[in-house]
């Protein structure tokens, strides 16, 4: 496993699409956790030049969560220009398949030679910590959550991703399948009694770092808080 150089296990979520915001609360929570996750919200609207210009200035680890999902070449392409960005973590979909997967590792590698910066570590997304059960059958999926994300984690072991997003509730049987030397990554995170938001599928801080998670992310509980950096240090005091 390539073990990325960050100083906690806490990634603050900053998703909105406001850049003044954006900056204000990175500004806030990165001397405290040294790394901040941007999404699709922040990027549709600024692009790869707004992240720049949040990240030039200031001493944070980014995870680029853009959820990547289409046709291999395309997955390849945009790593490949996303690497620019020098991310430490980059996401795509796992259910995009095992070529779409090895032509997305591929390009991190390519793409981190040309550049001469550090290869970014490419996490597959298993099922959204949004979706249960009823929801998969819905879309047509006649399996639990739990045996899907199994199978897509064993799939993105395979194809030699870095690791994998999953919900807190599948870490002690992942950690188990997948091994050590595998990145758990975990949004959906909330303190105990806190207001879900739409996350069906969480634990506390202390609770998924107990059960094999590398990587938390947090958003709204901090992000929303009157202090957000305050909020981060309360999360990163309970994981103690």
């Amino acid at each position: 496993m390539v073990k990325p150089k960050i100083k906690t296990p806490l990634f603050v979520a900053v998703d909105t699409a406001d850049e003044a915001q954006a900056k204000k609360l990175i500004k806030a929570v990165a001397p405290v956790t040294h790394a901040v996750k941007l999404g699709l919200e922040f990027f549709v609207r600024h692009g790869p030049d707004g992240v720049r210009r949040l990240l030039d200035e200031l001493d944070a680890a980014l995870f680029l969560d853009l959820k990547l999902h289409d046709i291999p070449n395309t997955v390849a392409g945009a790593i490949n220009s996303a690497a620019t960005l020098r991310p430490t973590f980059i996401t795509i979909h796992t259910v995009g398949g095992e070529t779409m997967m090895r032509a997305a590792q591929r390009a991190a590698v390519d793409a981190a030679g040309k550049l001469g910066v550090p290869r970014p570590l490419i996490l597959g997304v298993t099922v959204l910590t949004s979706l249960e059960d009823d929801d998969l059958k819905i879309m047509g999926h006649l399996i639990p959550v739990a045996d899907q994300v199994r199978r897509l984690a064993s799939l993105a072991q395979d194809c030699k991703l870095d690791g994998i997003v999953c919900s807190p509730h599948e870490l002690r049987e992942l950690r188990t399948l997948c091994g050590n030397d595998f990145l758990l990554v975990c949004p959906g995170i909330r303190a105990k009694g806190a207001k879900q938001d739409d996350q069906k599928r969480t634990l506390t801080p202390a609770e998924a770092v107990a059960h094999g998670a590398n990587y938390i992310v947090m958003g709204r509980p901090i992000t929303s808080s009157a202090d957000p950096a305050q909020a981060a240090r309360d999360v990163l005091e309970s994981l103690k």
